[in-house]
C-alpha cells in the first residue's frame, strides 16, 4: 500500500506543478497578451526576426504550445502570412526551454549566510505564494491580480516540484533501474518521452519531472538524452493536434512546420550525439556523468537552441515540405474570383490612391455578387430545403466577413495617402458600400437561420403565408438587382429607382405583418409560426434599407450636396413633389400590391380591421398614390 500512496503523492505533486504552470502562464498572458499579439502581428518576413520574436514570446508565457497556437490564429486572421509564421515557430521551440532553467533553482544549496540561500526552492515557493495571495486579496487592481497570479503560479509550481522530489527520493533505486533501462535501449527512451509528453501535453512538465528525479537521485546523460529528444517530438505532436482543429490550409501548414522542424531537429541531435561518441568529443566520463536539475536543463536547452540556429536557413525548405503535405482545399469559381480580388489589394498602389481605391472597388463588386447569391440561396431554402445549401450559405458568409475585414484594413492603411477631394469621397463611399453588402449578407444568413429553425421544428406556414412571402422575396430580388446594376455602372438614373421601391417594400411588409397578425388572432396560424414569419419579414425589410443606403451613396457622385446629409435627403424626397419619384412609387406599388391582393382572400385582413399606417393620398400625382408621412428614414435602427 505504501507504493500506492506514494503514487498518489507523486501525482498530487505533478498536479500542483501543472496547475502552477497554468496559473503562471495565464497571469503572464493576461498582463502581456495585447502587446504579445501586436508584436507577433508586426513581425516582418525575415525568418531571423520571427525567430527572435517567437523566442521572446515563448519565454514570457513559458509555453511553446500557446505561442504557436496564437501564431496559427494570427495566420488564420490574416495578420500573419504562412511564410512569416515559420521563424516564430522555430523561435518558440527555443523560448520554452526557459522553464527548465527556472526549475534548476532547486539545485541551489547554500548556507543561511549565503545570498544564494534566498534562491532555494524551499524559500522561493512560500515567499512567492505569500506575495501572490497578498496582491490578489488585498490590492485588488487588475495589474495586481495578474502579478499575484504569476507569483502564486510560480510558488505552486515549485511546491509541486518539491513534493515530487520528496516522493522520488524514497524510490531512488527503482527509478535508477528504470533510467538505466533507457541507457541500453534508446528507442524505448525516445518513445517514452513522446508518449508521456502527449499524455501530459507539456514538454516543460515532463522535463520538470526529469529534473525533480535528477535533483533527488541524479540521472546520467546517456539515460535521458533520448527521452528529452522524444519529449520535443511529443510536444510538437500535441501542438499540431490542437492547432489544426477547424483550421484553414495555411494554419495547418504552420502547425505542420512545427512537426517538420522538430523531426529535423531530433535527427540533427541524434546525429550530433553519434558524431560526438564516434569522435570522442563525448567521452565515457561525459556519457555516464551524473546530472542534477541544472544539467538536465542545459541538455534540454542545447537540444532546443543548437538545431534551431542550425536549421534556421532551411525555412524555405520547411515551407515547401509543408505546402506539399497540406494541399489547398478545392475552391469554386465564386471563391476564386473573390480571392483574386483580395490578392490585388497591394500596398504598392498606395502611392497612386486612385488605383488602390479601384482595387477596393473590385472587392466590393465581388461582395455584391456574393451577397446576392446568398440571398438567392436562402430563398431557395424556404421552398426547396437542402442541408448542403446551408453549408454553402455559411461559407459565403465567412468569405464576406473576410473580404470586409481585408478591404476595411486596406482602406484605413491607405488613408494617409488620400489627399484629393474626389479620392476622399470615393474612399468614404467604398467604406459605406462594403459595410452595406456585408450587412446584406448577414441578413440573408439571418433568414436562412430562421428557415433552419422552422425545418428543425417541423413547422409549416400556411399556403397564403408562403405565397405572400414569395411576393416580398421577389421585391427584394428586384431591388437588389437594380442596386447592384446601379453600383456597377454608377448609373444615377438607375439608383433613383431604388428609393421608391424601398418605400413600397416597407408598405408591403407592414401590410403582410398585419395579415399575419390577423391569421394568428383568428387561429389560422399559431404564435410560433408568427414569430418566425415576422422575423423573416424584418430581415427582408432591412435588406431593402441597405439597398436604399447604397443607392444614396451612388447619387452623391452626381449631387455632392447629399454627402453627410443622407437622412435629410431621403426625408425631403419622401415629402417632395418629385414627379418621377411618385410615378415610380405608384408603379411599384401597383405591381406588388396587385400580386398581394391576388392571394386567396380566406385569411385577408378585412378593410375595417387594417391598422392606420399614417398614409396620405397625394393628389399632386396620379390618384391613389400614397406616401407615408409619419415614417422617418432614421427611425430604423438598422439604418444607422
Amino acid at each position: 500500500m505504501s507504493i500506492f500512496y506514494s503514487i498518489i503523492a507523486f501525482l498530487g505533486g505533478l498536479s500542483m506543478f501543472l496547475y502552477g504552470m497554468r496559473v503562471m502562464g495565464d497571469g503572464l498572458k493576461s498582463s502581456s497578451g495585447g502587446a504579445m499579439k501586436n508584436a507577433l502581428a508586426k513581425v516582418t518576413g525575415k525568418p531571423v526576426m520571427g525567430f527572435i520574436l517567437g523566442m521572446l514570446v515563448a519565454c514570457i508565457i513559458q509555453s511553446s504550445t500557446a505561442t504557436i497556437v496564437i501564431t496559427v490564429g494570427l495566420v488564420g486572421a490574416g495578420f500573419l502570412t504562412f511564410h512569416q509564421s515559420i521563424g516564430i515557430v522555430l523561435g518558440a521551440n527555443v523560448g520554452t526551454a526557459i522553464t527548465a532553467q527556472i526549475i534548476r533553482l532547486m539545485d541551489v544549496s547554500s548556507g543561511t549566510d549565503s545570498p544564494l540561500y534566498f534562491f532555494k526552492a524551499d524559500n522561493l515557493a512560500p515567499l512567492a505564494l505569500t506575495i501572490g495571495i497578498t496582491l490578489i486579496m488585498f490590492v485588488g487592481t487588475s495589474r495586481a491580480r495578474n502579478a499575484g497570479s504569476i507569483a502564486c503560479g510560480f510558488g505552486i509550481l515549485f511546491m509541486g516540484l518539491i513534493y515530487m522530489s520528496n516522493v522520488v527520493s524514497g524510490y531512488g533505486e527503482a527509478l535508477s533501474g528504470l533510467l538505466t533501462a533507457f541507457q541500453n535501449n534508446y528507442p524505448l527512451g525516445f518513445l517514452a518521452g513522446v508518449l508521456v509528453t502527449c499524455v501530459v501535453q507539456s514538454s516543460s512538465a515532463v522535463v520538470g519531472i526529469i529534473q525533480s528525479i535528477a535533483s533527488s537521485i541524479g540521472v546520467s546523460f546517456n539515460a535521458v538524452f533520448a527521452v528529452i529528444i522524444g519529449v520535443n517530438i511529443g510536444d510538437c505532436l500535441t501542438t499540431y493536434l490542437v492547432s489544426r482543429i477547424g483550421a484553414k490550409p495555411n494554419q495547418r501548414r504552420t502547425a505542420m512546420v512545427h512537426v517538420i522542424y522538430n523531426v529535423f531537429a531530433a535527427l540533427l541531435c541524434i546525429l550530433l550525439v553519434v558524431i560526438g561518441r564516434t569522435t570522442g568529443l563525448i567521452n565515457d566520463e561525459l556519457w555516464t556523468m551524473t546530472l542534477n536539475s541544472g544539467g538536465v536543463a542545459n541538455i534540454h536547452g542545447c537540444f532546443r537552441l543548437i538545431p534551431a540556429v542550425a536549421l534556421l536557413p532551411l525555412t524555405s525548405l520547411f515551407e515547401k515540405i509543408a505546402c506539399t503535405i497540406v494541399k489547398d482545399e478545392p475552391v469554386n469559381a465564386e471563391d476564386q474570383s473573390a480571392i483574386a480580388a483580395l490578392d490585388a489589394l497591394d500596398e504598392r498602389f498606395f502611392d497612386t490612391p486612385a488605383i488602390a481605391l479601384s482595387q477596393v472597388e473590385s472587392v466590393v463588386l465581388e461582395m455584391s455578387d456574393i451577397a446576392l447569391h446568398n440571398y438567392d440561396a436562402c430563398v431557395r431554402q424556404m421552398y426547396e430545403y437542402d442541408p448542403k445549401r446551408t453549408q454553402r450559405i455559411n461559407e459565403r458568409e465567412n468569405l464576406l466577413d473576410s473580404m470586409t475585414d481585408a478591404a476595411n484594413k486596406y482602406i484605413v492603411s491607405l488613408s494617409p495617402h488620400v489627399i484629393s477631394e474626389s479620392d476622399t469621397r470615393m474612399q468614404n463611399a467604398l467604406l459605406k458600400a462594403l459595410i452595406c453588402y456585408e450587412r446584406i449578407g448577414d441578413l440573408a444568413v439571418n433568414i436562412s437561420e430562421e428557415i433552419e429553425l422552422i425545418h428543425a421544428s417541423n413547422y409549416q406556414f400556411s399556403p397564403n403565408a408562403m405565397a405572400e412571402l414569395r411576393i416580398a422575396f421577389d421585391a427584394i430580388y428586384e431591388i437588389l438587382d437594380i442596386t447592384t446594376r446601379a453600383y456597377k455602372t454608377k448609373d444615377a438614373a438607375l439608383a433613383a429607382q431604388v428609393e421608391p421601391l424601398e418605400e413600397v417594400i416597407d408598405d408591403l411588409i407592414e401590410d403582410m405583418n398585419a395579415r399575419h397578425v390577423y391569421r394568428m388572432v383568428n387561429q389560422l396560424c399559431d404564435a410560433v409560426n408568427g414569430i418566425y414569419y415576422q422575423a423573416i419579414l424584418t430581415n427582408i425589410e432591412h435588406i431593402s434599407d441597405k439597398c436604399s443606403d447604397i443607392a444614396v451613396y451612388i447619387l452623391e457622385d452626381t449631387n455632392p450636396d447629399i454627402f453627410g446629409k443622407e437622412h435629410s435627403y431621403v426625408h425631403e424626397l419622401h415629402h417632395s413633389n418629385n414627379k418621377e419619384y411618385m410615378q415610380a412609387y405608384q408603379r411599384d406599388y401597383d405591381k406588388y400590391f396587385s400580386a398581394l391582393n391576388a392571394v386567396s382572400v380566406t385569411d385577408r385582413v378585412p378593410e375595417q380591421e387594417r391598422p392606420d399606417y399614417g398614409e396620405k393620398t397625394v393628389s399632386r400625382s396620379r390618384p391613389g398614390v400614397k406616401l407615408r408621412s409619419s415614417r422617418r428614414k432614421n427611425e430604423s435602427p438598422d439604418k444607422q
